[in-house]
Formats: C-alpha cells, sequence, structure tokens
C-alpha cells in the first residue's frame, strides 16, 4: 500500500461519524436475538415464561388494587349514605329541641343535611322466622334526603310515611322474614310497659309500605325505618329524639367541621364523625391493600429474575457473534445497549400487555364472575360474607401508572448486569477455539 492510499485511509477513518446509541442496526440484531431458532429455543423457552410473568403480574396487581378500590369505595358509599358523616347526640338534657337543632346544623357551610332520628333494638317477626332489626324512626322528608333509601325501593311506596304506621324494610329481610309489601311484621321490644311485674316487653304489629334494597347485605337484612312519632310512642321516647345525623360536602373535611358543628348546636352535644366510628374496619382495609400490593410485587420481581437469567445464557450463547461485532468495530457501548433492547422489549411489551389484559378484566369484572359461578355452579362473592351484592371495581389512574413504572423499572434493572457483563466480553478469548 502507498502512502498516498494509506493516508486516505486514515483521513476516511478519521472523517467517518461514530454509530449513534440506538441505531438501527442495534435494534436489528436485538430483534434477531428475540427470535427463536432451532438451537436457541430454549433461551426462548425462558424469554416467553419472563413476558408471560411480567403481564400476569402487572395485571393482577391492576386488578386486584381495582377491587380492592372498589370494596372500599363501595362500602365507604354504603356506610356513609345510611349513617351519615358526623353523628350529633345530646349531653346532659335530653334532645327534645332537635327540630331547632337541625335547623341550625344546616345552616353550616359544607352542610348538605342534618336529620333528626330515634334509634333502637328490636326483634322483628314474621311468618318464615325472626331477625335482630334495627329500628330507625325518621321524618319522611328526611328519609327521602337519604338518597340509598329513596332511590332505591324496589316495591311499596314511600308516599304517606308519616300519616299512617307503615314500616320500610330492606329487601334480604323480607326474603327472610317471608313477607312482601302490604304484609304485616311483628316488632317486639325488650323496652315496653313498666307494670307490677315488671317491664314486659312491647309487641305490636306493622304493615310493610315499602321495601328497598340497598345493595349491602348487612344493611338489607338488618335495618327497618318507621315514622319519626310512632317511633317515639313505640320506644316510650315521648318527644325526644337519640340524635342528629349530618351529611355534608365532603366526609374526608369532618375533622375540620366539628368545631362549627358543636357552636351552632348551641347546647351541649358530643359529635363524632364516620372515621372515629368505623376507625378498625377501614384500617383493616388499607392494612390488607398494602400488603396484598407488597405480596403480587413479588410475581413481577420473579419474572424479571427470568430476564436475568434468560439474557446471562443469551450472553453466553452469543459470545461468538458478540466478539466477530467487537472485531468488526461495535464498541462495548453498542454491544450493552444491545442485550439492553433485547431485555427491555421483554419488560415492556410484557407491561403493556399486562395492563391491557388488567384493563380488560376490571371493566367485565361482575360478567366475568357470573360466568364463572355459572360454570362451576357455586356462588362466588357471597354477599352475606362479602357485604356487597356485586363484584365492584375502581381502577386508580394513579395506582395503575406506579404499577406500570414498577414494572418497567424492574424491567430495566433486570437487563443490567447481562448486558453489561456482554459488554466486558474479550473477543481474542471469545474466539480462541472457534
Amino acid at each position: 500500500m502507498t502512502a498516498v492510499e494509506t493516508a486516505d485511509v486514515d483521513q476516511g477513518r478519521k472523517s467517518a461519524a461514530p454509530t449513534r446509541p440506538f441505531s438501527a442496526y442495534e435494534w436489528m440484531i436485538a430483534g434477531r436475538y428475540l427470535r427463536s431458532r432451532r438451537r436457541e429455543t430454549f433461551i426462548s423457552v425462558i424469554a416467553g415464561f419472563s413476558f408471560a410473568g411480567i403481564m400476569l403480574g402487572v395485571a393482577t396487581l391492576i386488578i386486584v388494587m381495582a377491587v380492592m378500590n372498589g370494596f372500599r369505595s363501595e362500602l365507604l358509599g354504603k356506610i356513609l349514605g345510611i349513617n351519615g358523616h358526623m353523628l350529633v347526640q345530646p349531653i346532659d338534657l335530653p334532645l327534645t329541641d332537635y327540630d331547632a337543632v337541625a335547623a341550625r346544623l344546616e345552616g353550616v357551610p359544607e352542610v348538605v343535611s342534618a336529620i333528626p332520628f330515634i334509634e333502637g333494638q328490636a326483634l322483628v317477626s314474621g311468618p318464615a322466622g325472626n331477625l335482630g332489626a334495627l329500628v330507625r324512626g325518621v321524618h319522611e322528608v328526611d328519609l327521602r334526603r337519604v338518597p340509598l333509601i329513596a332511590n332505591n325501593v324496589r316495591s311499596g311506596s314511600l308516599d304517606g310515611f308519616d300519616e299512617g304506621e307503615g314500616i320500610a324494610i330492606g329487601s334480604r329481610m323480607a326474603q327472610q322474614l317471608g313477607v312482601a309489601e302490604g304484609d304485616n311484621i311483628t316488632i317486639i321490644s325488650p323496652r315496653g310497659s313498666v307494670t307490677p311485674m315488671g317491664v314486659t316487653p312491647r309487641l305490636k304489629a306493622y304493615p310493610v309500605s315499602a321495601v328497598f334494597e340497598i345493595g349491602m347485605s348487612e344493611y338489607d337484612s338488618t335495618f327497618v325505618f318507621m315514622p319519626l312519632e310512632e317511633a317515639q310512642a313505640y320506644f316510650n321516647m315521648d318527644t325526644k329524639a337519640t340524635g342528629i345525623e349530618v351529611y355534608v360536602v365532603d366526609p374526608d373535611n369532618v375533622g375540620i367541621m366539628t368545631k362549627a358543628i358543636e357552636e351552632a348546636a348551641e347546647r351541649p352535644t358530643f359529635v363524632t364523625d364516620w372515621r372515629q366510628r368505623n376507625v378498625t374496619f377501614f384500617s383493616a382495609l388499607e392494612v390488607e391493600r398494602n400488603v396484598m400490593f407488597i405480596i403480587l410485587t413479588l410475581i413481577v420481581l420473579v419474572a424479571a429474575l427470568n430476564i436475568i437469567s434468560g439474557l446471562i445464557m443469551l450472553v453466553k450463547d452469543k459470545g461468538r457473534d458478540i466478539a466477530v461485532l467487537r472485531t468488526m468495530g461495535a464498541t462495548r457501548g453498542s454491544i450493552m445497549r444491545i442485550f439492553l433492547i433485547t431485555g427491555a422489549s421483554i419488560g415492556c411489551v410484557g407491561t403493556f400487555a399486562g395492563f391491557v389484559l388488567g384493563l380488560v378484566v376490571c371493566l367485565n369484572i361482575e360478567s366475568i364472575r357470573q360466568g364463572v359461578s355459572w360454570l362451576t355452579s357455586t356462588q362466588l362473592f357471597d354477599p352475606t360474607l362479602y357485604f356487597l351484592s356485586r363484584l365492584p371495581a375502581e381502577i386508580d389512574s394513579g395506582e395503575t401508572l406506579t404499577v406500570l413504572l414498577m414494572a418497567l423499572v424492574l424491567s430495566l434493572l433486570a437487563t443490567l448486569y447481562p448486558a453489561w457483563r456482554a459488554a466486558r466480553l474479550d473477543p481474542v478469548e471469545a474466539l480462541r477455539y472457534e
């Protein structure tokens, strides 16, 4: 080679532009490594299991988190929809001025309604059996302001509720007692009339004027609503009320409204909110939700470990190819990026597929439950055990994004070590015995 030719070659090497990161040839080689060949079937099987593991892990996390969120929202809506956000009870003196106090409470900003009520426990008896019940006396106008009752009357009507002696009961109670609209049930209270022989239980028959269905089995089988004046007479309350339930615009702000409610009552009262009355229940739900998230994250972690093992075997199998690429001018960074693309592709596609699968299942979860129940001839999600009559699912965008980012990060981290090993491979050692 002459001096001129040597100078031209050197000038060509200097003028050649370096290959940019993640160039087309890196993606092409990574794609070929992902495709199965006869000699690499076992490696492709490991990649397939890694893909399936990440897909199922992400889908399971999304589904479980959505169901847990749905449980919490449904239970919170049912519990607060019938029990109120705040409870005002009298101290020292009986609550005889409940209408005036309720009117003052409704004047507080952010308060939607204030409902006076009488509450007592009793035994209800029907043709098919007996049940323990929570009897609550309210005005008809106040009962109509509770959407869970007013909007879910399945038979009968609340018209003329205050004028008559009719009562409203839940659908499950009606079913268990064997009664329907127009039938009579007997309510038995241990606090009856005082006689020389002691206190005798009070028994009185009431016609069923309305049957409602909230959708929470515990409430549908427990609550009995009767007119406030009739409840006062039945429970010997004269002109008194048990307390006043307050409904507010935002249930999460009840803590800062306590002082305003106490001042508006203008009498000694004891105010409690829904968080204090249900602290154990909702704390247990939160703990269960967090633990389930941690446990199910292990599925994604195991799938990421499969990516590591698959890539390490791929690096070992492709040692000769890596050496040839290095001798042809491929840099260590280029080799590392090729195997990063190979492993990250499995994680990214698996994560996206898991997201789609989880979304489809969440949107059709009640239909899937009914289909599985029909195929297995069993009752999945028994309302008597899980309180709700349908399986709820509520997808939270923030949580879903967290799950997707976690899966992508784990998949990317799993590719770092195998890719680093591939980049450090010495081409001389790899080709020594070829």
